[in-house]
């Protein structure tokens, strides 16, 4: 019986799609998941969901549940973390306490000092993980959802090299979905390869049945250019009503494409469609958010993971209020790696994700020793990345500002020199157009402070 634990499993929202994804597949029908949370009511709710599921799909997957790290990775052959450090209070000092320097962020959870301090709430999680792996299930693999993903799966790779680990997200198949929309072709016809960094990694190809599909998103770039409120017709028909548009649209297709400005003009100037929404590459550069005329030229929304985090809190109580009541809830489907990585290695059918693993001359113009997202194939061998080369220079570039950032934030920790925080936020694209040198310091030392003893490193050799 394979055994699947999930740590931070309190997450319902999440934890639910991986649980519906595993289950999907009948080789995993009588798995054994672990779920694993601090907090005793979430995780009391996600075993409820998780033996509903599994009466629903009539699977004889066993269920368990601990408080204890230790006592989910014993014996565990795939290990799953989506842990969030300090939740929803910790979200709103990331972005209070930068927003009284003058900055502004989106999302906060991947790059500027909002991405820096959750990586710095996350790591001592990690370490507790990873010492558990090595001591209880050295076989185990780690497979990680949670952002800041280049930070915290570069951090994982370089201090536990012997961590069986990849870093997942979701953010190619999103884009690749959407970008089928948008040119209004069946997805299962779009061929493409991506690769770069996580967030920020760059559709290489992206082709229908052999032909170049980037002229005609060049033509969808001009007519917006022509008519700034421009919208593809077919996109006001489309009704997505499956869980996954619903995570990952706005209210329609049409008003995701309406608002996919950055993306769309990183297009313009760099040649190449980049993953992840424009609210997140927004802020991962120096040029849309430092001052309220580009704000509203590209439609981005400030303060938008705020907003996402009441969302998902409601959907939690939503959740309670339905399992409580007797009523079942269902779940589709979706395209999240996990459940296609561990259905590969128990199987032994082939498939290909995306993986963020470490960078050992994966892309040859970036830093052998960052984070990169590369296809990788997945099979009873486990996850194997694959070579890319040079990316274009303009990309490799563009991604450089961003790994300057990540690799000064784990190299603080690993080398226990707190200056490096200070550096990485100097260095950051956003904090470089909208705080003045002067006030990073002081900034930096605020979020310290608020987020105290969740971050516990510094405290030798006078690094306080």
């Amino acid at each position: 019986m394979v055994k699947i634990s999930l740590i931070g499993a309190g997450s319902v929202v999440f934890s639910k799609q991986l649980m519906v994804d595993i289950l999907g597949f009948p080789e995993l029908s009588d798995c054994r998941f672990c779920l694993e949370d601090i907090d005793p009511e979430r995780l009391a709710l996600t075993e409820k969901v998780a033996r509903m599921f599994i009466k629903q799909r009539n699977g004889k997957a066993f269920i368990e549940t601990t408080q204890s790290i230790d006592e989910a990775v014993k014996g565990a052959d795939f290990i799953i973390n989506m842990v969030q450090v300090g939740g929803f209070a910790s979200t709103r000092i990331d972005f209070e306490i930068p927003e009284k320097y003058g900055m502004k962020q989106t999302i906060a959870d991947s790059m500027s000092v909002g991405g820096i301090f959750r990586a710095l709430r996350t790591m001592p999680v990690l370490d507790q993980l990873c010492q558990a792996i090595l001591t209880y299930s050295p076989h185990a693999v780690l497979l990680n959802y949670t952002n800041p993903m280049a930070m915290l799966s570069l951090y994982v790779q370089r201090k536990y090299p012997e961590v069986n680990y990849v870093g997942l997200c979701h953010s190619v198949q999103t884009t690749s979905k959407q970008l089928a929309l948008y040119l209004n072709i069946p997805y299962d016809e779009l061929q493409y390869k991506v690769a770069g960094i996580n967030h920020q990694a760059w559709f290489l190809e992206l082709k229908q049945k052999g032909e170049d599909l980037y002229p005609r998103l060049n033509e969808l770039k001009q007519k917006i250019d022509e008519d700034p409120s421009f919208v593809p017709e077919h996109l006001y028909a489309y009704k997505g009503n499956d869980s996954w548009f619903r995570e990952n649209f706005k209210e329609s297709a049409a008003e995701t494409f309406e608002t996919d400005k950055v993306r769309f003009e990183m297009l313009a100037r760099l040649g190449y469609y980049v993953t992840e929404s424009s609210e997140h590459n927004a802020e991962y550069c120096p040029y849309f958010l430092k001052d309220q005329k580009l704000i509203d030229r590209y439609k981005i929304p400030v303060n938008e993971y705020i907003r996402r985090c009441r969302l998902i809190l409601k959907e939690f109580e939503e959740v309670k209020k339905t399992i409580n009541s007797g009523r079942e809830l269902h779940v589709d489907t979706s395209q999240e790696y996990a459940g296609f990585i561990i259905h590969s290695m128990v199987s032994g059918e082939k498939s290909t994700i995306n993986g963020n693993v470490l960078n050992t001359g994966l892309i040859t113009n970036l830093p052998t020793s960052c984070c990169v997202e590369v296809p990788c194939l997945v099979d009873r061998n486990g996850v194997q990345p694959t070579y890319i080369g040079e990316l274009p220079e303009q990309l490799a570039a563009y991604n450089r500002t961003n790994i300057s950032v990540q690799m000064l934030t784990v190299d603080a920790v690993l080398d226990n020199d707190k200056q490096h925080i200070y550096h990485a936020v100097m260095l950051d694209p956003i904090a470089v157009s909208m705080v003045r040198l002067d006030d990073m310091k002081p900034m930096v030392d605020e979020m310290f402070e608020a987020h105290g003893e969740m971050i516990p490193y510094f405290m030798k050799r006078g690094n306080v």
